[in-house]
């Protein structure tokens, strides 16, 4: 669901990084799960490992819906998810959107991408635009996306407030960031969960937004994690 890397040095939980976003996507977990969009600061997540992502339980935990519903992703929508990696939030986003709505599946790796396009052939999809992000660029069109998410990516990146820049100038007016982190501590799904000298407090996640020039507009628990709903 990015995306937008999981780091194969650090000792990180299987579904960590996927990944939201739309954003996202992020979903994802990638680069940590998910190829997040920035600079990492180790091997991103090996594409041959994808299916660590697909956990049985991960719509228990992930709750996707409660995300894209805070998100206001709605039929229609255009959104992106940031560092995509497997793909898994990017089929739910395609299905939320529905036929009149964009998805741009948006991942640093090509392997990822290649991945997502395959699997997103098999689903029968035809709303999903796939995008290689380069460094802090996203490389989404400028003032056209509803929704952003990012899942599970951003602990990867190494200019946080360029990156909640350029994603920012993707938004229409009114349109909504999406950023799933894992909370601090030690819990987490899988036999090995995050560890803790990778994850993000929600609020420094606040400080760079507001550098950023970004506001936080609602905030939603969930069993893992945290969504922070950012907006202009």
């Amino acid at each position: 669901m990015r995306t937008a890397g999981a780091r194969a040095d650090l000792k990180v939980g299987p579904y960590i990084f996927a990944l939201a976003v739309f954003v996202g996507a992020g979903l994802q977990a990638g680069p940590s799960a998910q190829a997040v969009a920035g600079q990492r600061h180790g091997r991103l997540f090996p594409p041959t490992n994808l299916g660590l992502l697909e956990g049985p339980d991960r719509d228990a935990w992930q709750k996707p819906d409660q995300i894209m519903d805070a998100l206001k992703i709605a039929d229609g929508s255009v959104v992106a998810d940031i560092g995509a990696g497997a793909g898994w939030f990017t089929i739910r986003l395609a299905r939320r959107v529905g036929p009149n709505g964009i998805v741009y599946a948006q991942d640093v790796q090509r392997q990822m991408l290649e991945a997502i396009r395959r699997r997103v052939a098999r689903e029968g999809l035809r709303n999903v635009e796939t995008r290689l992000g380069v460094g802090s660029t996203p490389n989404l069109p400028a003032r056209a996306l509803d929704g952003v998410l990012v899942v599970d990516v951003y602990p990867e990146v190494e200019d946080r407030v360029a990156f909640l820049r350029n994603l920012a100038a993707a938004l229409k007016p009114g349109g909504r960031l999406g950023i799933v982190n894992y909370k601090p501590g030690r819990g987490g799904p899988g036999p090995v969960p995050p560890d803790e000298g990778v994850r993000v407090e929600s609020a420094s996640v606040e400080a760079d937004a507001r550098a950023a020039g970004l506001r936080v507009l609602a905030r939603e628990n969930l069993p893992y994690q945290y969504l922070l709903v950012l907006v202009q």
